[in-house]
């Protein structure tokens, strides 16, 4: 299989699930159009293009949507500035490119590429904050105290410059004293005081949230691995020390963001998770091991339980964090009429919290860009209550629709991968456990795939050893027997 097999499994996927794999000619006629346009700066634009900006993403990501530079205050405090792209100072509301967008909602991940939400002249180059590039951003500036709160909050408008592009895993191992310096550290005056300065600020934030209860997990993704157009392995890529850096301070300003609205008498729209459905099975899996849950959700509690079996069996903390991730479900969307209080999220242990910093890949954050935008020039909502309602319920349903996408594709590429394994016993544990069916994950390659024989009593979080007994990568199918 190579990776034109991959995209046409993806392209159907993505059509079959009621998403756009291609743009319009006129959506990409209008991205043509921005190529030399004069973009309005406005008198209410800051020159903050001097200050030490920075992103940090993966390796191969093009689309960046925000960039981070903090001072120190008085008293210990900081000062934390995140700049996001101004995508909607390109994306026209009610163009062909604003109706694609807000078709697809998000930008889809699949083992056979991107198929970004925004055309790739914007989401990858004029509305990216490449290094070296001027751009239009929207700044959320904090004040963060010692403890971890967010103190006070102000959005403005801003020209920025990204003086270094960094790369989680290059930042993850000179923050854990495992690799070299990042070459724009010498290269960049400040920029290395800039690291460590965010570092300890995120370790303040997450603190802070997890005194709250915020949950502390430890997840990975499968990434395919091409070799000469070939797919040969799909491999794990786990959290590290600047994923979670840029995490925690994504989740600040995403929070102030809400706040602000709020503040200013807009509505908005906000990211939630509720409670558990499944609270009595995590109850279950934390008596296994001697620990007794409150029969009532307890997020303090469930992250004193992770944080427990993280220090005692580190090695077995990845296979428990998957568990409870798949038992809190997926977040949503939900309105929040102005000066009406949104819906909490559990595991980041937050309330007033609503997608802002990704414009370039979301569309729930460019519609809050909008709203942002027309309070900072004190105009009332450009959206009424029913149409958020309405945004917000199709963003959470084509959210999953992406997601059903990106795991038909990866599991078409591990049916590939399995073809010549048939027999073959795996680890596993179980992620699913529905009427729709049982469904375990094995490694190596990372991939989920259905027990058709033996499930009966398995439930999420179980342990279990299966035989792989049918694979289709046509079909994305990959069935287990269960071995006892």
């Amino acid at each position: 299989m190579d990776a034109a097999d991959l995209h046409r499994i993806a392209t159907e996927a993505m059509r079959a699930r009621g998403l756009l794999p291609a743009f319009s000619p006129q959506a990409l006629a209008e991205a043509d159009s921005l190529r030399s346009a004069a973009l309005p700066r406005g008198d209410d634009v800051r020159d903050l293009r001097g200050l030490t900006w920075f992103s940090i993403d993966n390796d191969d990501t093009r689309d960046l949507d925000q960039l981070s530079v903090a001072e120190p205050l008085g008293g210990g405090a900081v000062r934390l500035r995140v700049a996001i792209a101004d995508v909607d100072v390109m994306v026209a509301r009610g163009g062909a490119i604003d109706g694609h967008a807000a078709a697809n909602t998000t930008s889809v991940y699949t083992a056979a590429g991107t198929f970004p939400m925004l055309p790739e002249l914007l989401s990858t180059d004029l509305s990216s904050l490449h290094e070296g590039r001027e751009r239009l951003a929207v700044v959320v500036e904090m004040a963060v105290q010692t403890d971890g709160t967010v103190s006070a909050a102000d959005l403005y408008r801003a020209a920025v410059l990204n003086h270094a592009r960094l790369t989680y895993d290059a930042v993850a191992g000179w923050l854990d004293g495992v690799a070299a310096a990042p070459a724009a550290l010498a290269a960049v005056p400040q920029l290395e005081d800039q690291l460590r300065l965010h570092d300890a600020l995120a370790q303040r934030l997450q603190q802070w949230r997890q005194r709250r209860g915020a949950l502390h997990v430890k997840t990975s993704e499968a990434r395919p691995v091409f070799e000469d157009g070939r797919l040969v392995d799909l491999r794990a890529e786990e959290k590290n020390r600047a994923k979670e850096l840029i995490a925690d301070v994504m989740i600040a300003a995403n929070g102030a963001t809400a706040r602000f609205l709020a503040e200013r008498g807009l509505p908005s729209l906000r990211r939630f998770l509720k409670a558990p459905r499944r609270w009595d099975r995590l109850v279950q899996l934390a008596a296994r091991h001697g620990v007794t849950l409150p029969a009532a959700p307890d997020a303090a509690a469930l992250d004193g339980f992770l944080a427990e079996r993280r220090r005692v069996d580190p090695a077995g903390f990845a296979d428990l964090s998957l568990a409870v991730v798949k038992m809190l479900g997926s977040g949503e969307y939900a309105a929040a009429a102005a000066g009406e209080a949104g819906q909490g999220h559990f595991g980041l242990a937050v309330n007033d919290y609503a997608h802002s910093t990704a414009p370039n890949r979301r569309f729930p954050d460019l519609v809050t860009q909008r709203l942002v935008k027309a309070a900072l020039a004190g105009q009332g909502s450009p959206y009424d209550a029913e149409a958020l309602a309405g945004i917000a319920r199709h963003c959470t349903l084509q959210e999953d629709n992406a997601n059903k996408v990106e795991r038909q594709v990866l599991k078409a590429a591990a049916a590939f991968l399995l073809n010549g394994r048939i027999g073959e016993v795996f680890d596993a544990i179980v992620t699913g456990a529905s009427a729709k069916g049982t469904f375990v994950r094995i490694t190596r390659p990372t991939v989920e795939g259905r027990v058709v024989v033996g499930f009966e009593g398995l439930d999420v979080g179980d342990a279990a050893r299966v035989r792989l007994v049918r694979v289709d990568a046509g079909q994305s199918f990959i069935d287990f027997e269960r071995v006892r």
